[in-house]
């Protein structure tokens, strides 16, 4: 099974970053409210009530979709912050809502109907028989695949459940546990699944160290750089940690997902959209990776399955570049 055309489904952080994706040729832009119900709720970014409004508004005018982000998970007790989400994004127009939480899908199911509903990675949904029971249940159209899987397991996937697959092709690669890290909510207090915050800003601390850098978040130091070594943003999956005797990155080093390269090949397995993560880079990354992944994208539905000139290790996490868990060279 093979699609006749990607969608290309881009970050928008900021109402300037949505006109950059749009503008650099985005099909699609994902965005969410400036609050906790989304899984970027970091200071700056993000929308208002009124820009979100005016940012689908911008979409619609050029003939591109808005996705709403409504994908973390409600605290016990305060489930209106999201339910106001669900019923703002339906009267914004966006054109899906992203949700991971059944009871959030639950209620726009109930209250709109009538507003696609796609199943957030948050979700981790990554076998049928999850996948079947959120379009069985909720009316789900699409899912957002976690970043588990091989282009084998993606096409056997689509093959068995005949859903729309979103996956990502660009981006940050994490230690593969989509919506079930709690790493950060150890060191900070604030969680990725409720609050949409990992590693917060204003838990992360650069100290000098005689001629060493570190990175700390919260009480924790979670690496140490020489000056000549860059240091990227402390995370916990990314920190380096002592194990006999040893500093290694345990989890998963700071490295780029980068899938530009295997566009034929997961075109052919099925897959309806690629994703390029990065709500909470700048409007120039948006524009470089966007126009980046547009060339080869138009290049490819013109027949050409060379390989497209790949200039993004610039931009990739780590000045490094891995076709993740779509290449399992460990299993």
């Amino acid at each position: 099974m093979s699609v006749p055309y990607l969608e290309l489904v881009c970050p928008a952080g900021t109402p300037a970053s949505l006109h950059a994706a749009i503008d650099a040729g985005a099909d699609t832009v994902y965005c969410g409210y400036r609050d906790c119900t989304n899984a970027r709720n970091y200071p700056g970014l993000n929308f208002d009530r009124d820009e979100m409004e005016e940012g689908i508004q911008y979409a619609h005018e050029r003939g591109r979709k808005v996705l709403v982000a409504v994908n973390t998970f409600p605290r016990a007790g305060d489930e209106k912050p999201w339910h106001a989400a669900v019923d703002h994004a339906a009267k914004a127009k966006a054109d899906a809502i992203i949700m991971s939480d059944i009871g959030v899908l639950d209620y726009a199911t109930k209250h709109q109907p009538s507003t696609r509903r796609h199943l957030s990675v948050q979700a981790s949904a990554a076998n049928p028989m999850s996948i079947n029971f959120y379009r069985d249940h909720f009316g789900v159209k699409r899912v957002v695949l976690p970043r588990v899987l091989s282009i084998d397991d993606v096409a056997a996937l689509i093959k068995k459940t005949g859903m729309e697959t979103e996956v990502f092709c660009f981006g940050s690669v994490g230690p593969m546990s989509e919506g079930r890290c709690f790493l950060s909510s150890y060191m900070t207090g604030l969680s990725p699944t409720s609050e949409g915050v990992c590693a917060p800003a204003s838990h992360v601390a650069y100290k000098e160290d005689g001629d060493c850098m570190k990175s700390c978040l919260g009480c924790v130091t979670l690496n140490q750089f020489t000056k000549d070594e860059p240091a990227p943003y402390p995370t916990p999956c990314k920190g380096r940690y002592v194990t006999h005797g040893q500093a290694s990155y345990l989890f998963e080093e700071p490295i780029g997902l980068n899938a530009i390269d295997i566009l034929p090949q997961l075109k052919a397995a099925g897959v309806t959209a690629l994703k390029i993560e990065g709500r909470q880079r700048s409007r120039a990354y948006v524009a470089q990776v966007v126009g980046a992944f547009r060339k080869a994208l138009d290049a490819l539905a013109q027949g050409n399955t060379m390989s497209i000139a790949n200039d993004l290790k610039n931009v990739a996490e780590g000045g490094k570049e891995t076709f993740g868990a779509y290449k399992k060279g460990w299993r």
